[in-house]
């Protein structure tokens, strides 16, 4: 996590809870919690639409198949080198 170790956190919570007081420091979590969540339900969203997107565009399925065979050849010709 981005290379914090234990005393770091310990010292950064030290730090927050006499800042902000023992009161806050729950509210400031629980709300820092549903941003999270919260974004990382905007970026499902997002990739589910993406893909619905794409399955709707006339040609891209066949286009990804056409690919997956000529990765398919080009793989066997590593092979039969």
């Amino acid at each position: 996590m981005f290379g914090l170790g234990t005393p770091e956190l310990i010292v950064i919570l030290g730090i927050a809870f006499l800042v902000f007081g023992g009161k806050k420091l729950p509210e400031i979590g629980s709300g820092l919690g549903k941003a999270i969540s919260s974004f990382k339900k905007g970026i499902n969203d997002v990739e589910d639409g993406g893909k619905n997107i794409i399955d709707d565009i006339p040609g891209v399925k066949e286009v990804a198949e056409v690919k997956e065979q000529v990765d398919k050849v080009k793989n066997l010709g590593r092979i039969l080198k």
